[in-house]
């Protein structure tokens, strides 16, 4: 598979990534640093992106239900040089379906996840997944 993205800036302005049908804005400048996502958050988000993503692709694969689940990421960002070191997750799913394997879902997430496996290869990566029942 080949991706295609393009993003555009204009001078002492902000950005905006074009995929798709949709258009992402993002920050650039100063003014907008607490309203709008910066690239490191957007990096997060595509490692969010990747989890939830097979979140839903395993739910068909291990025959599965859930109503929704929920990803909260954190990272460590090292200065010198810039990068980020330690990523850590939670993923929670609310089901009350006793087929979700928890494990096995995680362990399909970390072999099978195409962001996660690029990600993995420069920083370490560390998670959990939990389940809330329905009511």
């Amino acid at each position: 598979m080949n991706y295609h993205i393009q993003a555009s800036s204009i001078v002492k302005q902000d950005a905006t990534l074009h995929i798709k049908q949709s258009n992402i804005d993002f920050g650039t400048t100063s003014k907008t640093a607490e309203t709008l996502p910066n690239p490191a958050e957007l990096f997060l988000g595509s490692f969010a992106s990747c989890v939830l993503k097979n979140v839903e692709r395993f739910s068909t694969m291990m025959k599965f239900t859930y109503t929704k689940a929920i990803i909260e990421v954190n990272a460590t960002r090292l200065e010198n040089p810039p990068r980020m070191e330690n990523i850590l997750y939670n993923l929670t799913i609310y089901s009350n379906d006793k087929k979700l394997n928890k494990e096995l879902l995680k362990k399909n997430i970390e072999k099978f996840g195409t962001i996660y496996n690029t990600v993995k290869l420069s920083c370490t990566i560390s998670g959990t997944i939990s389940t809330i029942e329905n009511v």
